[in-house]
């Protein structure tokens, strides 16, 4: 009997939430405040869930915070950025690490996080877009795109600057490039030619075709680096 009354609460509440929810999306789309917090407790309960039975756990250092979780062994950085810790500034596009949107910094150097699995990363610093700069505080680069127009959309503009700046860091470590001249004079990112730059960010594409906004962006910043 007491099953019974269980269940049939439950598939109570699911109807009232599903018609709350319901409500709010046939008044113009627009959700309630009631209705979004259903969303967003569904949405936490479904990232929990998808850790599966075989989650472990974790300790990882992001923006400069120590983060425990839960995690499946195969879930990747991306993933626990964006279902687990609520870090949307990281973008998923191609999920094959081919696009570049998904870029983040590693102890200073740009890796693609849909493509490494979180558990592998324990100990290390790790830096999101949401950790590079924001408000009035904007790190030099996401003013430079901001000034340039080094955007349209969006969407990939987390990936480009957090690619710039482990570029630039590459650069100043002497680190050549294809289109190098020479090895030898790779030392500043003063040096840094446009073909230079062209070449180092091809790994992340714009599909809104902002280029040379992004590439003065670059050049600007990495004018003012000694």
């Amino acid at each position: 009997m007491t099953d019974e009354r269980n269940d049939n609460q439950t598939r109570r509440e699911f109807l009232r939430n599903a018609a709350v929810i319901g409500a709010g999306i046939a008044a113009g789309g627009v959700l309630t405040a009631e209705a979004a917090e259903l969303v967003n407790d569904a949405d936490k309960a479904s990232a929990l869930s998808n850790n599966g039975p075989d989650a472990v756990s974790i300790a990882l250092k992001i923006n400069g915070k120590t983060q425990s979780l839960k995690v499946d062994p195969r879930a990747s950085l991306l993933d626990v950025f964006r279902e687990q810790l609520g870090l949307t500034g990281t973008k998923k596009g191609c999920d094959h690490g081919q696009c570049g949107a998904c870029t983040i910094l590693v102890d200073g150097q740009r890796i693609n996080s849909c493509l490494t699995f979180a558990m592998m990363y324990q100990g290390k610093d790790i830096t999101t877009i949401e950790g590079i700069g924001r408000g009035e505080n904007l790190h030099a680069l996401q003013q430079a795109f901001i000034e340039r127009d080094g955007f349209q959309c969006g969407y990939c503009t987390p990936g480009q600057i957090c690619s710039a700046i482990g570029m630039l860091n590459e650069c100043k470590a002497g680190h050549a490039s294809f289109v190098s001249p020479d090895i030898k004079e790779i030392s500043s990112p003063k040096n840094l030619s446009v073909d230079e730059i062209k070449e180092r960010m091809s790994g992340n594409l714009c599909r809104c075709g902002a280029y040379p906004g992004i590439v003065e962006a670059i050049k600007d910043v990495a004018g003012k680096i000694s």
